[in-house]
C-alpha cells in the first residue's frame, strides 16, 4: 500500500530517539511508536509540518489532532483552568494511554483543535516517546500512521510500505502492545469519546 504521491523524501530510520528528535527540532515530520499503534508526529506549532502530516495522511484538518507528551507542562500554556476535581482525574490517569479533551486557549494552534473547542492532551507512558520528548524538547502531534479509512499501522515495516520517501524519520521502535489506541474523555462533562464503559472505535 503506498501513500499519496508527491516529492520523495530521504527517511531516517533509526532506534535512536535522539537521532530522530533532531529531525523533530529541525521542523521534520516522523513516525514513532505509541501505546497501540504508531504515530504520525511533528512539532505541534509548526504549521508547515502540520500541513505535511495532513498530505501524507489525507485527513481532514477539521478532524484534529491529539497531542502527546511526557509533561504536561509543555502544552500547559495552551490549556485553560478547569475544576481542580476534573484536573486531577486526569493528572491521576498519566502517564498512560488516556487522552482528556481540554478547553483550550485562544492562543492553541487552530489546526491542532480542528473544528473543536477541547484540545485533545495525553502524557504517554511509553518511554521512547517520553525520551523522544525529552530530546525533542517539544511535544508531539499524534496522529495514527495509516492512511484516513485504512487499518493503522502497528510496526516499522508496515510504516516503511506506508510512508517511507513522504516522511524525514522514522522512530524504529516497538508499540507498547495495548490492542487499542488510547481512551478518550471529555474533560469538563466526564463523557468517553473513545474507550472506557461505552467503547467506540475511531482514528486516532
Amino acid at each position: 500500500m503506498a501513500g499519496p504521491t508527491g516529492a520523495q523524501r530521504e527517511t531516517l530510520v533509526s532506534d535512536d530517539t535522539a537521532a530522530i528528535a533532531a529531525v523533530v527540532r529541525r521542523g521534520g515530520v516522523i513516525a514513532y511508536p505509541t501505546e497501540a499503534v504508531f504515530g504520525l508526529g511533528c512539532r505541534p506549532a509548526d504549521a508547515a509540518a502540520f500541513e505535511r502530516i495532513l498530505e501524507v495522511k489525507n485527513r481532514d484538518v477539521g478532524k484534529g489532532v491529539i497531542v502527546i507528551t511526557d509533561d504536561l507542562s509543555r502544552v500547559a500554556h495552551w490549556l485553560e483552568p478547569v475544576p481542580e476535581a476534573m484536573q486531577a482525574m486526569a493528572e491521576a490517569s498519566w502517564p498512560g494511554p488516556h487522552t482528556w479533551l481540554w478547553p483550550s486557549r485562544s492562543s492553541c494552534p487552530p489546526w491542532l483543535r480542528g473544528s473543536h473547542t477541547r484540545l485533545a492532551v495525553r502524557v504517554t507512558a511509553h518511554p521512547a516517546v517520553r525520551a523522544l520528548c525529552a530530546a525533542a524538547g517539544s511535544a508531539l502531534v499524534s496522529t495514527s500512521a495509516n492512511l484516513s479509512g485504512e487499518p493503522p499501522c502497528r510496526d516499522t515495516r508496515c510504516v516503511r510500505e506506508c510512508f517511507e520517501g513522504r516522511l524525514d524519520g522514522i522512530l524504529d521502535l516497538p508499540c507498547a502492545g495495548a490492542e487499542a489506541p488510547s481512551s478518550i474523555r471529555d474533560m469538563l462533562t466526564g463523557a468517553w469519546i473513545r474507550g472506557g464503559p461505552t467503547a467506540r472505535t475511531a482514528d486516532q
